[in-house]
């Protein structure tokens, strides 16, 4: 951090401290400001589940085919209507069809994934907000190099902000008596090696050979070339697993499959992966495609869905080499004939 930053101190303190009076980064603060005011009311939403009537009823489909929910579109417009005031050009929505034009002379883009994990939302798991915060000098749809902050707001047991503003990523909580982010991890670092990773094994069968040869070893524990025994976590939720990453490590994998749709992956490039990955790599992350690393991903669309993999160094690396052929892929597994306890 560019500036020391007691624990406990508010995020209005921290973004203060951050912009040195630069006009630039002023403008920033006051759009994360503007985000987080407007996630404490969706939290507030959130935490009324049912009494606020049936948040998680479809209304809809949004652009790209998924159900919208009722919560889903009540965030999105709070979203919207907290960024009236703030230096934004134009906001990039997962329930919005088109970007939404805001004030042209103004300096920042801001797309944003309003409730993410929402088809949650009747099971009482966690959910979240994810933003992504660019220049409009940038480039129309811009790379998540770009990026100037990013973060989530994630709805659980705690109502917490994960920002970056470039400076590390950094952890703030609300207080609920004071109705205050305050700051409560500062410089979070992931662990470069991690034993747990996740993904949704029921999808195994529609995999590429490297993932399944990745998760095969990871099952095949002690017992397999990795030598070691790992753990599995899904929660269905990217905000989620990424907050589990960032507290413990691990790594997290929705690679592209063979299912009708998802061939070029599941999640979205400029509201989800770009702002995940910012994080995890501000964090001592990593964050690719497998092929690529996200942020150098050149966008075509507003929609665009990538496969995404994300969290501890070695074990990004080394889903990447299998990609690139450093690794041999499929070899017979002495545990469960091959490749683990699923055949292919």
């Amino acid at each position: 951090m560019e500036n020391i930053i007691e624990k406990y101190s508010p995020l209005e303190a921290y973004l203060d401290a951050w912009t040195m009076g630069d006009p630039a980064r002023r403008a920033i603060a006051e759009t994360v400001a503007a985000l987080a005011k407007s996630c404490i009311t969706i939290a507030a939403l959130v935490a009324k589940g049912p009494l606020a009537g049936e948040p998680g009823k479809v209304v809809g489909n949004n652009a790209d085919g998924d159900a919208q929910q009722e919560l889903d579109m009540l965030a999105n417009q709070i979203i919207v209507d907290g960024l009236c005031a703030a230096p934004v050009d134009r906001i990039i929505s997962e329930e919005m069809e088109k970007p939404m034009e805001f004030t042209p002379e103004a300096s920042l883009t801001v797309a944003v994934d309003p409730l993410d994990g929402s088809s949650n939302i009747d099971t009482n798991l966690s959910l979240g907000t994810i933003f992504s915060i660019t220049s409009v000098a940038a480039r129309r749809l811009p790379r998540g190099a770009d990026q100037v902050a990013a973060g989530y707001v994630i709805y659980g047991p705690q109502t917490m902000l994960v920002l970056s503003v470039g400076d590390g990523t950094h952890i703030f909580t609300l207080d609920p008596d004071s109705g205050v982010f305050k700051l409560t991890t500062a410089a979070v670092s992931i662990p470069t090696n991690t034993r747990e990773f996740a993904i949704n094994v029921s999808n195994f069968s529609h995999w590429d050979g490297q993932i399944k040869t990745y998760i095969g070893d990871c099952l095949d524990g002690e017992h397999g070339r990795r030598k070691d025994n790992f753990n599995m976590r899904w929660n269905a939720s990217l905000v989620a697993d990424c907050h589990r990453i960032l507290s413990r490590g691990g790594i997290f994998l929705y690679p592209a499959d063979g299912r009708k749709g998802y061939a070029e992956g599941r999640l979205r490039l400029l509201y989800e992966a770009n702002p995940i990955a910012f994080l995890i790599e501000q964090a001592g992350g990593r964050a690719s495609s497998g092929r690529l690393p996200i942020l150098e991903l050149d966008p075509t669309h507003v929609h665009q869905r990538v496969p995404l993999i994300f969290g501890s160094v070695n074990e990004v690396e080394r889903v990447e080499s299998l990609y690139a052929d450093l690794i041999p892929a499929g070899d017979p597994s002495p545990l469960f004939e091959y490749r683990g306890l699923f055949r292919y």
